[in-house]
């Protein structure tokens, strides 16, 4: 395996956690760390070997160090959970969310106010 394909490993990696969960910056690294708890720590540290071996790959002297198999198995893990997510759900379960937050806060609400009106004898 060469450096190109270590380094379009990391771009697919990169771009599919642009898509996926909306996380910006340069690079695979800086991805990386943006998307922090968004993603488990196995895929996480995946992507972190995978960012390490593609910084490697620029540098001829370094290139023998990197174990092709890590690399192609931390893609791989990357690979199979990112493409799993879906963006459009995940906004919805996100809004679902904050709506049913909203909405148990104003049913307490309203529940002391009535109860308040009823103590003070209006009911």
């Amino acid at each position: 395996m060469s450096a190109v394909t270590i380094q379009q490993m990391a771009d697919r990696v990169a771009q599919l956690l642009e898509e996926r969960l909306g996380v910006g910056g340069k690079g695979l690294a800086a991805k990386l760390k943006r998307a922090g708890r968004l993603l488990p720590r196995k895929v996480r540290d995946a992507g972190k070997l995978l960012a390490t071996s593609a910084q490697k790959a620029q540098n001829p002297k370094l290139l023998g160090q990197i174990d092709m198999s890590d690399v192609t198995e931390a893609y791989d893990i990357c690979l199979k959970h990112l493409v799993a997510i879906d963006p459009v759900s995940r906004r919805r379960d996100l809004f679902a969310g904050m709506i049913g937050s909203v909405g148990f806060g104003v049913l307490v609400l309203a529940v002391a106010i009535f109860g308040f009106l009823a103590w003070r004898g209006y009911f």
